[in-house]
């Protein structure tokens, strides 16, 4: 134990330098997924089926191969076809966002489906346009049941940046490893790992449910952030309640 305490000491620094790079990549990925998610999303809902069926093929394809394929052939095969992309870590990314912008597609296409079809029919009857509709009615509507499910998937990307140390990128399974091999303690170095990985996972979803109590309160169904930090009280019964009105009920 002492000789892997000195030796983690030893290497906070290179250990905090790929806790950056693990978020980096965590949060760049997940950005790129989120913006090709909306745009396969809504083009997989699209009239025009030639629009419809591309978008699916995409979708489908990106979800039918293993992310850990799509990596290595950006990374290994692409400059044997002549196109060199500049760093390992971009290779990462652009993999990541096109493998969970895939499976988000279809959490946007659920969620504007699972709209009622009366906010539909009310946006079409005060006049408003394609996009106003979208815009102004549907999509904060189906953006609150997009948020679990993202969620979901942006605990999963983190949980694939390990692939990041199989291309040269000096990620924290990277700098486990090295701790590993450097203190012959495998036991230690990996439950280092799970405890790191819990904790940045942990952090990314109170942040997400963050997000959706705000998303929640900008439509009038919650307290927002103020009702994350609500204390609770017992009430008479024995029951756990709220400090605020209808605040129990939420919590």
């Amino acid at each position: 134990m002492g000789t892997f305490l000195k030796q983690l000491g030893e290497s906070a620094g290179n250990i905090g330098s790929a806790i950056l790079v693990t978020v980096e990549a965590t949060v760049l990925g997940a950005i790129l997924a989120l913006v090709l998610a909306f745009i396969l999303g809504l083009l997989a809902r699209s009239r025009h089926i030639v629009v419809r069926g591309i978008a699916r093929t995409i979708i489908e394809f990106f979800r039918g191969t293993s992310l850990y394929v799509q990596l290595f052939w950006l990374y290994f095969a692409l400059p044997v076809l002549g196109f060199q992309i500049s760093s390992a870590l971009l290779c990462a990314v652009i993999a990541f966002g096109l493998n969970f912008g895939a499976y988000g597609a279809e959490v946007v296409r659920g969620a504007i489906n699972a709209v009622p079809k009366a906010q539909w029919e009310g946006a079409t009857a005060l006049n408003m346009s394609s996009f106003q509709r979208m815009r102004l009615v549907i999509l904060p509507q189906a953006w609150i049941g997009m948020i679990p499910p993202f969620n979901n998937l942006l605990i999963q990307l983190l949980k694939s940046t390990p692939l990041l140390s199989l291309i040269t990128v000096a990620d924290l399974t990277f700098e486990g490893q090295q701790l590993r091999a450097a203190t012959g303690q495998t036991a230690l170095s990996y439950l280092f790992l799970l405890v790191v990985y819990f904790i940045l996972a942990y952090i990314f979803t109170l942040l997400m449910n963050a997000l959706e109590s705000v998303a929640k309160a900008r439509l009038g169904r919650g307290a927002g952030l103020r009702g994350l930090f609500r204390l609770r009280e017992a009430d008479p019964t024995g029951q756990s309640v709220g400090l605020g009105t209808g605040v129990g009920r939420a919590m």
